[in-house]
C-alpha cells in the first residue's frame, strides 16, 4: 500500500501536467516554433550521446584494464574535476568556442559536451566487474586490445552502454544554462531556452506554458519507458 501511494505521489504532478495540456488546446503549441526547437533539441542530445558513449567507454577501458604509470591518480584527476562548480566553466568554455568561431552554431552547443567524466567512472565501475577469462582467451590467440575492447568488452557492456546513453540525452535535453550562453551569442535554440523566452516574447497564461512544457517531456518519458530494463541491468553492477 505505500508503494502504491508513492507512486501516485510522484506520478501525480506529470498527470496534472498532461491533463492541463490537454486542456489548453492545440492554439498554445503555436506560440513557439516548437518543432524547430526539438529538432535542436534532439540533434544536440543524439550527437552528444554519441560522443560520450564512445569516448566514455575507451577512457573507462584503459583505466579499467590497460596498466599504464600513473593510472590510479589520473582517474582521480579526473573525478576531482567534478568537484568543479559548472558555472566557473562557462566563462572559459565561451571563450575558447568562441576564439574557434563556434559560439553561433551547433559546434558550440555539442563540443563542449563530448566527454562525461561521470560516464567514465560509470563504465569503469561496470567493465571491473567483467571476468576475464575472454579476453586472456583472446590474448592468447593473438588479439590486440582494440579487438578485445570492440569484440569482448562492448558486447558485455551493452546494458552499461545504454544507461550512459539514457542519462546522457536526458541531461542533454533539459540542460539549460550553456544552450542559453550559445544562445545569447546567435546559436541554435534548444527546448528549454525557447520554453525559458516564453514570458518576454508572448502574452501565454500558465496552462499554455504548461502545454508546451508537457510536449517537450513526451521524449524523455518516452524513451525512460522504452529503455528501463536496460537501466536497470546497466546501474545494478555498478552500484
Amino acid at each position: 500500500m505505500r508503494r502504491v501511494l508513492l507512486a501516485a505521489v510522484m506520478v501525480a504532478p506529470f498527470l496534472y501536467m498532461v491533463w492541463v495540456a490537454l486542456a489548453a488546446g492545440p492554439h498554445a503549441l503555436a506560440a513557439l516554433p516548437l518543432g524547430r526547437l526539438v529538432l535542436t533539441s534532439a540533434i544536440v542530445a543524439v550527437s552528444v550521446v554519441i560522443g560520450q558513449v564512445a569516448t566514455s567507454a575507451m577512457a573507462a577501458y584503459a583505466f579499467a584494464r590497460l596498466r599504464f604509470a600513473g593510472r590510479d591518480r589520473l582517474f582521480l584527476a579526473y573525478l576531482s574535476t567534478l568537484t568543479v562548480p559548472t558555472i566557473l566553466l562557462v566563462l572559459p568554455r565561451f571563450l575558447l568556442i568562441d576564439a574557434m568561431g563556434w559560439a553561433d552554431g551547433y559546434g558550440g552547443l555539442i563540443s563542449t559536451e563530448l566527454v562525461s567524466v561521470t560516464g567514465i567512472f560509470l563504465l569503469r565501475q561496470f567493465f571491473r566487474t567483467l571476468p576475464r577469462d575472454v579476453e586472456d582467451a583472446a590474448r592468447l590467440e593473438g588479439a590486440g586490445e582494440w579487438t578485445i575492447f570492440r569484440r569482448v568488452i562492448v558486447p558485455q557492456a551493452r546494458p552499461a552502454l545504454a544507461t550512459l546513453a539514457l542519462l546522457g540525452f536526458v541531461e542533454q535535453w533539459r540542460s539549460f544554462l550553456w544552450p542559453l550562453v550559445v544562445a545569447q551569442a546567435g546559436g541554435p535554440q534548444t527546448v528549454e531556452v525557447g520554453m525559458a523566452n516564453l514570458r518576454g516574447m508572448y502574452a501565454l497564461s500558465g496552462p499554455d506554458q504548461i502545454a508546451i512544457a508537457a510536449v517537450a517531456t513526451v521524449p524523455v518519458a518516452v524513451l525512460c519507458v522504452v529503455a528501463r530494463k536496460y537501466f536497470i541491468r546497466g546501474m545494478r553492477p555498478c552500484v
